[in-house]
């Protein structure tokens, strides 16, 4: 059996401020068709014979994981849940594990899930042509063809020819300057490091084990006091925490004597920063790569993205990064785009919200978007899904009112339960228990307008919610 593995615990710094913290670039469109996530998913379904994927997700993003799946049409597929990064081999050992649930001889297909890829069939191809050293006990990776002196990744140096098209990996090798990176492509045998890997997952623990046998050992603790919750497994924090963080390439890739690489040149990008993007997307007669409400005079080699009806323009400039969102923009020059991290390090050092949080905030039963705030008020747009219900809850610090702008919305409000219909308001007093709940068939959207002393989002008591936060 063919398993998936995908990788979902990106933390969302290097393309800030679009992606952040609680919405990172997996789960965005960024180029193509749907989200990154998706993509990758949908990568995977034109696999023969290939099962239902795994999901191995930051505990945070379980339910963007959940809804982008279901969006896509994916039926049957486990979301392990990471209550701490670790890293990718803790990460990969929690998706053997759970793959040798299903499979004893369980191969797996590890992709993260936040890479571009361009050429769908030249990377089935590709997969194919991994399997059989898979099914030999070969761990197996993919070395993209570089088609320039690349600085921002690591390569593998190819070294004896195994089967057609596949190598045994003589080494792999660090970012290089950018001399060493132009040595590589005139040499012509190294190959980018594409984080892809095929395996058999009892063959990957049985290196892990070999080569980590802490991390391993600590690895199978974690994942046997898993607990199923909703739809997801839900690994145990405190033995999480003793596993040793590290990657794969560290911990068993480079030491085992069982490596092989499949090189292949499939438009492959990693997105790494706003520059990457450019890179990979499709640029107008001037070099710019232009999304949204945008205008341009003289302007060259540019990446520019607009938010909604915000207006970008620019006039005279080239080789500059220029993004909006609602409360953030950026810019940058391309060259410097991978020095966007300092910006979220500063943002973090400041105790600001802006690297962990849009202005529009997406929860498992719809959004909200904070319109405006000031002294002992903040006004929300708040979207509610059909059938969806926020828990039951109260409020020490503030009261609030809401308006129905559509849709039909169910109020609990202390021991009443009644319905409001568009353009209908109701109070809710602050201490009060309330709960709201979409009981239609299409969204609820109303405006609520908050008063009180302290209107943060801690400043809440759940005493009963579908979603397990209670």
């Amino acid at each position: 059996m063919l398993i998936p593995l995908i990788l979902s615990g990106g933390s969302g710094t290097r393309l800030w401020p679009v992606s952040r913290r609680n919405l990172p670039k997996q789960f965005l469109s960024l180029a193509g068709h749907g989200t990154l996530f998706q993509q990758t998913v949908a990568r995977t379904r034109a696999l023969p014979e290939v099962a239902a994927p795994i999901v191995v997700a930051s505990e945070d993003h379980r339910f963007l994981a959940a809804e982008q799946l279901l969006e896509a049409g994916v039926e049957g597929a486990a979301i392990v849940l990471e209550p701490l990064a670790r890293n990718t081999a803790p990460a990969i050992a929690l998706g053997a594990l759970e793959a040798l649930k299903r499979d004893p001889e369980a191969l797996l297909l590890v992709l993260p899930a936040d890479h571009l890829i361009g050429d769908t069939d030249t990377f089935t191809n590709a997969v194919a042509q991994a399997l059989p050293l898979a099914k030999q006990g070969w761990l197996a990776t993919f070395g993209i063809r570089p088609d320039r002196a690349e600085t921002g990744f690591g390569y593998i140096r190819r070294g004896e020819a195994l089967e057609a098209g596949s190598f045994r990996v003589e080494r792999f090798v660090e970012k290089p300057d950018l001399a060493t990176a132009e040595g590589y492509l005139a040499d012509g045998g190294y190959d980018w490091n594409s984080g892809m890997f095929l395996f058999r997952a009892d063959r990957y623990l049985e290196e892990l084990g070999q080569h980590a046998p802490a991390m391993l050992a600590a690895v199978r603790a974690a994942h046997a006091a898993a607990q199923g919750d909703l739809d997801f497994v839900r690994v145990d924090k405190d033995a999480f925490g003793k596993v040793p963080e590290d990657s794969i390439d560290y911990a068993v890739m480079e030491k085992t004597t069982r490596a092989a690489v499949v090189p292949v040149s499939c438009g492959w990008s990693d997105i790494g920063s706003w520059s990457a993007l450019w890179l990979a997307g499709e640029r107008d007669a001037d070099g710019n790569l232009r999304e949204g409400d945008t205008l341009t005079v003289d302007t060259r080699n540019s990446l520019l993205r607009s938010h909604g009806r915000h207006l970008v323009a620019t006039v005279g400039v080239e080789d500059l990064v220029v993004v909006t969102t609602p409360d953030a923009t950026l810019v940058a020059h391309r060259d410097a785009a991978q020095e966007v991290k300092k910006i979220v390090d500063q943002l973090k050092a400041s105790g600001r919200s802006e690297h962990s949080f849009h202005r529009v905030v997406h929860r498992p039963w719809g959004s909200y978007d904070s319109l405006e705030a000031g002294e002992r008020f903040q006004v929300k747009r708040i979207v509610v899904k059909p059938g969806a219900s926020l828990s039951l809850q109260m409020h020490h610090h503030r009261a609030e009112h809401w308006i129905v702008v559509s849709g039909t919305a169910e109020v609990t409000c202390g021991d009443k339960v009644f319905l409001l219909g568009e353009n209908q308001s109701t109070y809710i007093p602050l201490g009060s228990t309330h709960r709201l709940r979409n009981p239609g068939k299409v969204p609820v959207e109303l405006i609520e307008v908050q008063s009180g002393s302290y209107l943060g989002e801690d400043d809440i008591v759940r005493y009963d919610d579908v979603y397990g936060r209670a």
